[in-house]
C-alpha cells in the first residue's frame, strides 16, 4: 500500500481480503493452530517457515494490525504488544542486557522514566539521562562504550518537548546504536520518524491510535533501516547464534526482519506481553479514523491554546502550535500539519489553584489517561509523575502546578465554556 496516501493505508493496510473473505479484519479468538503433521509444525518451532501455532508468538488479527501499522511508519515489520510499557521495554530489552547502556532523554513520560532509569538497572542495563535540548557537543558526552541504544519521544509527554530527530539519529548512528523514538503523541499521521533518521519507533497505542479509550495496547516499528552487522560487536543477540532456536542468526536468516522477528520469537515467547485478538480488532477499529480525529484534536487544541495563553489566570502553555512556542520551528520541520491534541499549562496560583481549577471542570474528565475523543485534564505532579522527587520533576519538564490538558473532538466552544468557569472558580 506503499504508494497510497495515510488516510487511504488506515482503512486498507494489513489486511486484503479475498473473494467471499470477510470485509472487516477476523478476531481469531484461539490459543491454537491445528496441522496436519508434526513435522509441519516442527518448522514453525525451528522458525524454518512462517505461520501460526500459538498466539502468545503470532496470531492472524493481530498480525494484520501490526502490519498496518507498520506500513503507517513506514517500517518493514512490526509487533503489538499488551501495553505501551511493553514496547518500550522489549525495544529496548532486545538489543541491551547487563553491562549495557543506554541514553534518553529527561523530558518523557514519567512511566518511562521509572523503567529506564529505576527497573531497567535492576536487570543491569544503565540509562543516562539528558536534556533534549542540549547542544551536540554536550549530548556526546553522555556515550559510552557499552552505549547500545538512544530512546526519545518525538513530542514529549507531557512537557511537549518536540525532538530534533534528525540530531539524535546522527547523534546515534556516530556512535553506531539505533535511535528509538516513542511516536505515540503525534502519530504517523503527523510525523514518520523514519524519514528523518530514527530506527526504531514505538506507540502507546491506547492513545490516539485507538482514541477511545477502549484498549490498552503497544506496538514496536522497525524501520530496517539499521545495519546491526555492521556493528556486530555491539548486538550480538542479533549478530550471533541464538542457541535457544538451534543456533540462529538473525540478522543472517532474517535481514531487515532480524530486530523484529528476535522480539517476537525470543522476547514475546518469553515474556508474553501480548495483546488479545480482541484487543487488536478494537485498535483496528481506531485506526480508521485516526485522520480524521487527528485534524480535529489539533484544530481544537490550537483554539484553546490561544484561549488559555490569552487569559490572566494562566503563566504559561505549553503548545508548539502556538508561534511563540520554544519548540513552534522544530514542529514546523517534524510536523508541518500539526503537532498533537494536548497542551500543557501553569496557572499563576501554582498547584493549589491547579486542582481548584481540575475540581471544577464539568466537561473534561480527570483521569489517568490522554488523547482520546474525549477531553481530559490530569495533573502530573499528583498523578503520572507521583514517584518522582521535585528534582525529578524539574529534570522531567514538569513544574508542581503544571497541568496537562487532552484536548478532545468536542465542539471546541464547549470545551473552552467548561475551561472558563472552571479558571473563574480557581484561585
Amino acid at each position: 500500500m506503499s504508494d497510497y496516501a495515510i488516510e487511504t493505508k488506515c482503512l486498507h493496510s494489513g489486511y486484503t481480503p479475498k473473494n467471499g473473505e470477510p470485509r472487516q479484519i477476523p478476531i481469531v479468538q484461539s490459543t491454537t493452530f491445528k496441522y496436519e503433521t508434526s513435522d509441519e509444525m516442527g518448522k514453525l518451532f525451528a522458525l524454518e517457515e512462517n505461520g501460526y501455532f500459538y498466539t502468545r508468538l503470532a496470531n492472524p488479527t493481530n498480525d494484520a494490525v501490526a502490519a498496518k501499522i507498520a506500513d503507517l511508519e513506514g517500517g518493514v515489520g512490526a509487533i503489538l504488544t499488551s501495553s505501551g510499557q511493553a514496547a518500550t521495554f522489549y525495544a529496548v530489552f532486545n538489543i541491551c542486557e547487563a553491562g549495557d547502556h543506554v541514553i534518553c532523554t529527561s523530558a518523557i513520560y514519567g512511566g518511562t522514566l521509572n523503567l529506564l532509569g529505576v527497573t531497567l538497572k535492576k536487570l543491569g542495563i544503565q540509562c543516562t539521562f539528558v536534556d533534549a535540548d542540549a547542544p551536540e557537543e554536550e549530548l556526546e558526552k553522555a556515550f559510552q562504550e557499552n552505549t547500545k541504544a538512544v530512546f526519545a519521544e518525538s513530542i514529549a509527554n507531557p512537557a511537549l518537548v518536540i525532538l530534533d530527530i534528525e540530531k539524535f539519529a546522527n547523534l546515534a548512528h556516530r556512535h553506531g546504536v539505533p535511535l528509538i523514538v516513542d511516536n505515540t503523541f503525534a502519530t504517523p499521521v503527523n510525523c514518520q520518524p523514519f524519514k528523518w533518521g530514527a530506527d526504531i519507533v514505538t506507540h502507546s497505542t491506547t492513545k490516539y491510535m485507538d482514541g477511545h479509550a477502549a484498549q490498552v495496547g503497544g506496538v514496536i516499528v522497525d524501520s530496517g533501516n539499521f545495519d546491526w552487522e555492521a556493528h556486530a560487536d555491539k548486538f550480538p543477540g542479533l549478530t550471533t547464534p541464538d542457541e535457544s532456536y538451534h543456533g540462529i542468526v538473525y540478522t543472517q536468516k532474517f535481514g531487515k526482519l532480524a530486530y523484529i522477528t528476535k522480539a517476537t520469537s525470543q522476547l514475546m515467547r518469553d515474556l508474553g506481553a501480548i495483546p488479545s485478538p480482541q484487543n487488536a480488532f478494537i485498535l483496528n477499529l481506531g485506526l480508521e479514523t485516526l485522520p480524521l480525529r487527528v485534524e480535529r484534536h489539533c484544530y481544537n487544541a490550537k483554539k484553546v491554546a490561544e484561549y488559555l495563553n490569552a487569559h490572566e489566570k494562566v503563566a504559561h502553555v505549553s503548545f508548539a502550535g502556538l508561534p511563540g512556542d520554544k519548540y513552534h520551528e522544530l514542529a514546523k520541520k517534524y510536523m508541518p500539519n500539526g503537532t498533537c491534541g494536548v497542551i500543557s499549562f501553569e496557572l499563576k496560583g501554582g498547584r493549589d489553584s491547579a486542582v481548584q481549577f481540575m475540581d471544577s471542570l464539568k466537561l473534561a474528565s480527570i483521569v489517568t489517561h490522554v488523547a482520546d475523543a474525549k477531553t481530559c485534564v490530569l495533573h502530573p505532579a499528583s498523578h503520572t509523575h507521583r514517584q518522582l522527587t521535585d528534582e525529578q520533576l524539574v529534570e522531567a519538564g514538569v513544574s508542581p502546578g503544571l497541568i496537562r490538558l487532552s484536548v478532545g473532538i468536542e465542539n471546541v466552544n464547549d470545551i473552552i465554556a467548561d475551561l472558563a468557569q472552571a479558571l473563574e472558580k480557581a484561585e
